[in-house]
């Protein structure tokens, strides 16, 4: 059974499930561009699974951004899953690649992507540089929880970036969800001191925090983020519950760098994935799980409020592979029907 028929069987009547497919596959249309055009190469001119392509499509991999290490990888499980299935035909790799790619970032661990929640108040702390679209993240996020009944309060904890509390107020407003905000330039252990305390007397479900972007001095940042989760913790023991740290997909292996930084001052428990939509490298996907051991709990896939997905690595594979697989499993259809 293909690839994406084993997809499509495990959410067959889930339309929710359905749609955020589709999500994946509309997101990833400038990366699949990219590696469909180049493997759909790759299977024209080799119709024979030999050395030479498994060459060719290292170097497909390694210009999405997949990572090297995961590539090598990949490579390695996939020559001894040809040889193990005899394929020799180069129109049936991909389905191979696919569940390979799932199994690699899956790495045994179950559920690696959900979020963690407490019995009374979930704190999520949110980290980032400027620009990487961690606002507006925070907001989409908000937007999610309160659509699955959850009540939610945000905390402006980047009191250090011009504009920033308006912005945080400016999207609280739009989702319709309270935001607790001091003056620029004020403590920001104070702001989440504020915020923890209103969330305790409202009987709040979720508290997002946000905090400043800067990493010019990591020194200044690892202080900070210590002194917020030090009142943080202070006021719920074991919170917060989710550091969620937001990177712009756009910006590739620079990403990566951006998440090691900020994995040696704080507890990053999960990524958040900016911009997937609008990057060709939607490989960084795979490099950031496998590299730096993090799971990505989420996905921007467009503009829109409901595209910020969970993530899902059988859906993210195939909004990679969509077209390849689509017709894979025609061919497989075809050859069932005869």
């Amino acid at each position: 059974m293909s690839f994406f028929k084993k997809l499509k069987d495990k959410f067959a009547g889930n339309q929710e499930a359905e749609q955020s497919t589709e999500k994946y596959k509309e997101g990833l249309t400038k990366t699949r561009t990219g590696f469909t055009s180049k493997i759909n190469d790759l299977v024209a001119r080799y119709r024979k699974v030999d050395e030479d392509f498994f060459e060719e499509l290292e170097e497909v991999l390694l210009q999405a951004d997949v990572g090297f290490e995961t590539v090598m990888e990949l490579m390695d499980q996939l020559r001894f899953e040809v040889q193990r299935k005899n394929v020799k035909d180069t129109s049936n790799v991909q389905s191979v690649i696919s569940e390979k790619l799932v199994e690699i970032y899956e790495a045994g661990e179950a559920e690696v992507n959900e979020l963690k929640f407490n019995d009374e108040l979930t704190v999520i702390l949110f980290v980032g540089v400027n620009g990487v679209g961690k606002t507006t993240s925070i907001a989409k996020l908000a937007h999610r929880l309160k659509n699955e009944g959850k009540s939610v309060l945000l905390a402006a904890g980047d009191t250090f970036r011009a504009g920033a509390i308006e912005q945080l107020d400016i999207w609280g407003k739009r989702v319709g969800v309270d935001v607790i905000k001091q003056s620029e330039g004020s403590d920001p252990a104070a702001v989440m001191y504020d915020a923890v305390r209103a969330a305790k007397s409202r009987n709040v479900d979720v508290l997002i925090c946000d905090t400043a972007g800067r990493l010019q001095n990591k020194v200044n940042l690892m202080n900070e983020l210590e002194k917020v989760h030090r009142v943080i913790s202070r006021e719920i023991p074991g919170a917060p519950h989710e550091v969620l740290l937001a990177l712009d997909a756009t910006t590739g292996q620079n990403a990566l760098i951006q998440a090691q930084t900020f994995k040696e001052v704080t507890n990053v428990t999960g990524i958040v994935l900016t911009k997937l939509d609008g990057t060709a490298k939607g490989g960084i996907v795979l490099a950031i799980r496998n590299k730096l051991k993090i799971p990505v709990k989420f996905v921007g896939l467009g503009e829109q409020m409901d595209d910020l997905q969970p993530f899902d690595a059988q859906k993210y594979v195939y909004g990679l592979f969509a077209e390849g697989l689509d017709k894979e499993e025609e061919l497989e259809n075809a050859e069932t029907d005869k």
